[in-house]
């Protein structure tokens, strides 16, 4: 069974290799149309449900285009996809947007960034709700109990501030037009630093931006998104061993979420300075510093409702139901057994652990290549067993395999290899 498995993975590899740029273009976009077609048809959120009937045909469009002009010279090749890309990021990402936000119809995440900024600006923390002895202490009035939690670093707020300063509601007040700019600017400053060609490029911005993985988390409320363009302008940033741009990049992803500590923390076993020497310390020092600054002081004035919010919800341990619990392995397991909901992820964390150490030693010094594939592993591996989380995580494992794959496949500048040697 395991061989037969492996030749259908060698024969998907080999056929999606034979394809021209643009014939690979309209597979992904005839994809995503479909995808969004059905996000339309079964979502029961207002904002998913929407973004899936505005952005069907977008995507359409763009697949038929891209299979009639598969055959085009090379020379136009890469405009043409550029082209096709924009169209897509107008049609599925802007104009979605635009419409979400007059239609004041988003996600949770965002109503939530956004009343994290007004209580920082009125109490000093964000952290306001929190359980204990079996009740949800300072629940949010009219909001269900899982809004009432923050479950974000206090630098998260920050994308919520305009609304908080609003004396009336705007729409360049909502939260997602700037974290929309954050992750348009950091991909942009990312993308002129990578090493690679127009090809890989242009499939960073269809993953992270163009495609359903950052589309609907763009137009419906993704604060996923500015973290991931942090952590690829990171990833960038090691790849040319800039280990100061790198700590701050990092460190600012993780003074955002915990889902950026992995990189964070990963960045360390393969941070290299211009001379092939060991840098961790200073990606250390940046990030140690950024994450200690913004977060120490809300940790230390409540630390039970900072662990509350950060930790103990996320994790599905407040008592709280989330809409983050999406039927996999670990949620299904911990309906059965509830227990399970306490073990499951400290165990893939243990299990995770050994097994990347033994593969480090081994491989010892890590590429980065080599340390995005373990995250990518460690990743899809914790949204799996995890008690409650959204199947949307997925879109963190995809873009570190691709990341893996165009930081492997990038050349190396001949003045670089020099000073090494």
């Amino acid at each position: 069974m395991s061989t037969r498995l492996l030749r259908r993975r060698s024969v998907a590899r080999l056929w999606w290799s034979s394809l021209p740029a643009l014939g690979s273009d309209a597979v992904l976009y005839a994809a995503a149309a479909v995808f969004a077609l059905g996000i339309g048809l079964t979502s029961t959120a207002n904002a998913q449900w929407h973004w899936g009937y505005l952005s069907v045909i977008p995507y359409s469009v763009a697949a038929l285009a891209a299979l009639a002009f598969s055959r085009v010279p090379a020379r136009l090749e890469t405009r043409v996809r550029v082209a096709l890309a924009g169209f897509v990021v107008l049609g599925a990402v802007a104009m979605p947007l635009v419409m979400e936000v007059r239609w004041r119809t988003e996600q949770p995440e965002v109503t939530v960034v956004q009343r994290g900024a007004t209580d920082i600006a009125t109490n000093g923390t964000p952290y306001q709700s929190y359980w204990r002895n079996g009740h949800l202490v300072h629940e949010v009035a009219n909001v269900p109990p899982y809004e009432s939690f923050f479950p974000y670093f206090p630098t998260m707020a920050i994308f919520g501030v305009p609304a908080a300063e609003a004396t009336r509601p705007s729409p360049l007040s909502d939260a997602r037009i700037w974290m929309t700019l954050m992750t348009l600017l950091t991909c942009a400053s990312a993308l002129w630093w990578l090493r690679g060609g127009a090809r890989q490029k242009l499939r960073v911005v269809q993953f992270l931006i163009a495609l359903p993985t950052g589309a609907l988390f763009l137009a419906t409320g993704g604060d996923d998104m500015p973290i991931l363009a942090l952590l690829l302008l990171g990833v960038v940033a090691l790849q040319h061993r800039r280990v100061n741009l790198a700590g701050v990049s990092l460190g600012l992803a993780a003074a955002m979420k915990l889902t950026a500590w992995p990189v964070a923390l990963g960045a360390l076993l393969v941070a290299r300075d211009a001379h092939d020497r060991p840098a961790w310390r200073r990606v250390a020092l940046w990030t140690g510093a950024i994450v200690t600054v913004t977060i120490a002081p809300f940790a230390l004035s409540n630390p039970f409702a900072f662990l509350s919010n950060v930790l103990a919800f996320p994790l599905g341990l407040a008592h709280v139901a989330s809409p983050a619990a999406s039927p996999l392995p670990g949620h299904l397991l911990t309906d059965l057994w509830a227990p399970a909901g306490h073990l499951l992820t400290p165990l893939t964390l243990l299990a995770g652990g050994y097994l990347s150490a033994r593969f480090a030693r081994r491989h010892w010094p890590l590429t980065l290549s080599q340390l995005l594939v373990i995250l990518s592993l460690f990743s899809t591996a914790l949204i799996c067993v995890a008690s409650a989380t959204r199947v949307g995580y997925v879109i963190y494992p995809i873009n570190f395999y691709l990341w893996s794959r165009i930081v492997a496949d990038a050349p190396v500048p001949a003045r670089e290899a020099v000073a090494v040697a």
